[in-house]
């Protein structure tokens, strides 16, 4: 190789961008942090618990009940235009959504000044006069107890999965690593519930597909963050606990950043345009990605840090390739 082109090449590197200024190395004191963290979480997860005990959260249509229009247009659907009207008419918690090309999904809790059974028709007649070419091809009704189905049925399948990721880490790990996980994914969904009951973005079934999402994020961390720890206590045997904690994340901190602002950069189309269909699914999940990362470190760790672990594991042998004679 040239020296232009070793000049080239070292220039071609220096450029490449955002990823150098992640250190490769860092002594940051985890540990020491801990005591104020843990009063940082205890005054957040009191502050989420008022306001969901004080306002609740916003729930949309498919958990209050409300009505649901399938619409069709000969060309493709005006989704703006129909948001637009539906705004203009006082349709409460309405949400607008692309089927296809020509079609449109509408729902709404509730129109001001008509009743439960009017309201279909009026929004219906309203939006068909105001849309050229604007067909309603189905109208249903989202009843209260089916509602309820709903909500009753997510808590229990949540209570099973968070049963299931405790029994998986004790398999795995040790128990105090599943306690500490269980309890901050607690944590984590106390504080993102809490952020849409603050926020009033509207909980609908996306926002719930956007929850287990982070959970599933949350306890990837955990894991990631747990097998780490647990190769340097087999590593570093005598080290005390705390300097093995503050190792491990000092180690695996790099990974965490870039697959977090990856994340967050993957969402940021949708976070700052309030107005799209997804901007209640796509907020959950970034909090939610920045309250799991948070946890794996000064939720999940410290419970480890005050139970103690059993280091009386078999140092890892290394694996040695036979040599082809």
């Amino acid at each position: 190789m040239s020296g232009t082109q070793i000049v080239s090449e070292r220039r071609r590197r220096s450029l490449w961008p955002f990823i150098h200024f992640v250190p490769r190395e860092t002594h940051f004191n985890f540990v020491g942090l801990a005591p104020y963290a843990a009063v940082l979480s205890a005054l957040l997860v009191i502050g989420a618990a008022v306001s969901i005990g004080l306002q609740q959260v916003n729930f949309g249509v498919d958990f209050v009940g409300g009505t649901k229009l399938e619409a069709s247009t000969p060309g493709p659907a005006p989704l703006g235009q129909i948001r637009s009207q539906l705004t203009a008419l006082g349709a409460n918690d309405a949400e607008v959504q692309g089927v296809g090309v020509t079609g449109a999904a509408i729902q709404f809790r509730s129109v001001n000044g008509q009743s439960a059974d009017a309201a279909p028709n009026f929004v219906q007649q309203r939006l068909q006069a105001a849309i050229p070419g604007l067909k309603v091809t189905g109208v249903s009704e989202v009843g209260a107890k089916v509602s309820g189905e709903l909500i009753w049925g997510g808590l229990g399948a949540l209570g099973v999965a968070l049963g299931l990721m405790l029994l998986y880490i004790w398999f795995r790990f040790q128990l105090q690593f599943g306690l500490g996980a269980i309890l901050a994914l607690a944590h984590d969904i106390v504080l993102t519930i809490g952020f849409l009951s603050i926020t009033r973005i509207e909980v609908s079934m996306p926002s719930i597909a956007a929850l287990l999402t982070v959970i599933g994020y949350s306890m990837n961390e955990k894991v990631i963050s747990f097998d780490r720890l647990r190769e340097n206590l087999r590593k570093y045997r005598t080290t005390p606990l705390r300097e093995v904690i503050n190792l491990s994340e000092n180690e695996r901190l790099s990974r965490t950043i870039i697959t977090g602002t990856t994340a967050l950069l993957a969402l940021s189309g949708s976070i700052f345009k309030p107005a799209s269909a997804l901007f209640s699914l796509t907020a959950t999940m970034a909090f939610g990605i920045l309250v799991g990362t948070y946890s794996s470190i000064y939720v999940a760790l410290p419970v480890i840090l005050l139970w103690g672990v059993k280091r009386n594991e078999d140092e890892a042998a290394p694996i040695r390739l036979q040599q082809k004679r």
